[in-house]
């Protein structure tokens, strides 16, 4: 007699508008029991409550909700070898948060979920926190992933501008490896887009030569966007960064560097 195998959803949510959600990401939704949501503490509350909002509108009357208290991760190291170390930590105790709600919440048979900010592919761990329970051996489950519609899409078409231009590379990097690769990636001719910047890296540039186009809280009610040249927008995104993160206790944000083109007055596309 075969035990059904419990299934887990890794669901890309989108960048924060709810109408993100792919026709995938819906029926997704409509077929899971079981909700896994990481809890982040009071101050980012509010994205959980996001995510009851999109729960509200296209999951099964009857699915659960569990709730997973994210393990706090260390944020006062400033090297790249004291970092790593801090996120393995962090995410081998993550990886026992997944293990024990997978096991104890998620009945065999049953369809559990994880909602992911943006697309779970880019700049998200839950695929390898799932890839290490697994390996464990000490739960039974399978899982898929769908994709969702990540930040950095959401923003150029917030820009109304585009990813990539004709012949021209797209470097996709955190704010901590700009820092390190400032020289390289400003020098390859194409253009950058950076996650997970708390460091604010742009404010290290040769502003006249770059245009940026920077948002935060990207599809949401507190949205803001701001481009231009970076030497004319640079303290005026730094100066919206603070009070946005001091209102809101988080923040995420997002941003394009272009390379200005030869002739100073004509502007990049989308500006």
């Amino acid at each position: 007699m075969t035990v059904a195998r419990r299934h887990v959803l890794v669901i890309g949510m989108g960048a924060g508008d709810p109408e993100h959600l792919t026709l995938a990401a819906v029926a997704a939704l409509g077929r899971t029991d079981v909700f896994l949501v990481l809890d982040k503490g009071p101050e980012k509350d509010s994205l959980v409550r996001a995510r009851r909002d999109i729960l509200d509108r296209h999951a099964k009357a009857d699915h659960r909700l569990v709730g997973i208290r994210d393990p706090e991760r260390r944020r006062d190291v400033a090297d790249t070898p004291a970092y790593h170390a801090a996120v393995r930590v962090w995410r081998e105790r993550r990886t026992d948060a997944y293990e024990r709600a997978v096991r104890d919440e998620l009945a065999p048979g049953e369809c559990g979920a994880v909602l992911v900010w943006g697309d779970p592919a880019l700049y998200d761990g839950t695929i390898d926190i799932l890839d290490d329970v697994a390996a464990r051996g000490g739960v039974d489950f399978d899982y898929e992933v769908i994709p969702g519609i990540s930040s950095v899409s959401a923003l150029a078409a917030r820009h109304r501008t585009t990813l990539t231009q004709v012949g021209r590379p797209l470097h996709i990097t955190p704010g901590r490896y700009f820092t390190e690769e400032l020289a390289d990636l400003t020098g390859s001719g194409g253009d950058i887009a950076v996650m997970l910047d708390a460091h604010q890296a742009f404010t290290r540039l040769p502003g006249d030569d770059m245009w940026i186009y920077w948002g935060a809280y990207v599809g949401t009610p507190d949205e803001i966007l701001v481009s231009g040249r970076l030497s004319d927008v640079a303290d005026r995104i730094v100066a919206l960064r603070a009070e946005a993160r001091a209102r809101h206790g988080w923040i995420m944000d997002t941003y394009l560097l272009r390379p200005c083109r030869d002739d100073p007055a004509e502007e990049p596309p989308g500006a």
